[in-house]
């Protein structure tokens, strides 16, 4: 193999490690450990939010999550209280992995995802 292979494989083996690393301060969540969340009658109520864009959200969202774009979070983040837990959740996890840099780089320090998200998620979805 040539240098330009072995360049091309790095890079190849680094965005995938970007991607996948874990992300500190961020607590990835199974849907069991949603769906408990969810149902939680004392306590103090996280910030549920679902950052898939518009169209998807109305496709198919879990009850009780709020719809903010990860477009549109940054712009939005005067909606979320910093001293309650956030969860976030998107299609597949990786845009709530986006989000949750964000937010903990803006001081948010309880912030979990569903990370197997929307996809992962075995009950009923509302529309």
């Amino acid at each position: 193999m040539d240098w330009m292979t072995y360049l091309f494989w790095a890079l190849v083996l680094l965005f995938a490690y970007r991607m996948f690393r874990p992300i500190k301060g961020l607590t990835s969540l199974s849907p069991a450990e949603v769906e408990e969340r969810l149902s939680r009658q004392q306590g103090q109520k996280p910030h549920f939010i679902d950052v898939r864009e518009a169209h998807e959200y109305n496709g198919g969202h879990i009850r009780g999550f709020y719809n903010i774009p990860l477009s549109q979070l940054s712009a939005r983040m005067h909606e979320l209280s910093a001293d309650r837990p956030i969860i976030l959740t998107c299609q597949s996890g990786m845009r709530s992995r986006r989000a949750a840099q964000i937010l903990l780089g803006k001081g948010f320090s309880q912030v979990s995802h569903l990370k197997t998200g929307v996809s992962g998620w075995k009950g009923k979805l509302e529309r």
